[in-house]
């Protein structure tokens, strides 16, 4: 399955997600508490249309990959700032088969972390989510490792959400097995087995700037 971009994934994924959370059944109703939260940037764009399916506000959570020095798009872990707490998921796999030295996770964590909190003072008018006690739908454009989504749902869990459903257009097999867990339902609309990378999924996978964040989160 390939998408066009990420907008006509989102609007493919949106009902989809809209059936799992009523049962799809047509006097069911979504949860009276229910959060959408996209991981930036490349979640955005997916995020919009489910947002304004399930009519609810779209807000940001806010993560960061731990790119493998000296090959950056692996992930070796990641982490997530929510409600004023920051998350730490490792990449086991990762670390063990490339013996990544203590010193180097070290500095990347560091200067992930000072970006993380950069982004956070930059997009504090869109992570207010408060998901304690709510049904949380997590979005990104793809899962590959799974890292980033881990930490994702981790932070989310630590604060007191309740069920939380991940959904994302494409994901690795590996992924989706790594996330599934009680309260944690995964959402994947192609699952290819191997996945090489996320971008294969899309004919226009461009890197999205600020600018198109912040206009997709004022379009409601």
């Amino acid at each position: 399955m390939r998408f066009r971009d990420r907008a006509e994934a989102g609007d493919q994924l949106a009902d989809q997600v809209a059936a799992l959370l009523t049962g799809a059944g047509p006097d069911r109703e979504l949860p009276r508490r229910l959060q959408v939260l996209a991981l930036p940037r490349g979640g955005v764009p997916v995020a919009r249309p489910i947002a304004d399916r399930l009519d609810r506000p779209l807000r940001l959570l806010l993560v960061r990959k731990l790119g493998l020095p000296g090959h950056p798009e692996l992930a070796m872990g990641a982490i997530a700032a929510l409600g004023g707490r920051i998350e730490i998921v490792h990449n086991d796999a990762v670390l063990h088969q490339h013996r990544v030295d203590p010193d180097e996770w070290a500095a990347v964590l560091e200067a992930e972390t000072a970006e993380l909190r950069r982004r956070v003072d930059e997009f504090g008018a869109w992570t207010g989510a408060d998901p304690a006690g709510a049904a949380v739908v997590l979005v990104d454009d793809g899962l590959a490792t799974g890292a980033t989504m881990r930490a994702a749902v981790a932070v989310t869990r630590a604060v007191g959400a309740g069920r939380i459903v991940v959904a994302v257009p494409v994901a690795s097999t590996s992924a989706v097995a790594q996330l599934q867990q009680p309260g944690v339902s995964v959402l994947a609309l192609s699952r290819p087995d191997p996945l090489i990378a996320v971008g294969e999924a899309y004919r226009d996978f461009h890197q999205l700037d600020d600018s198109e964040v912040i206009a997709l989160l004022q379009r409601r």
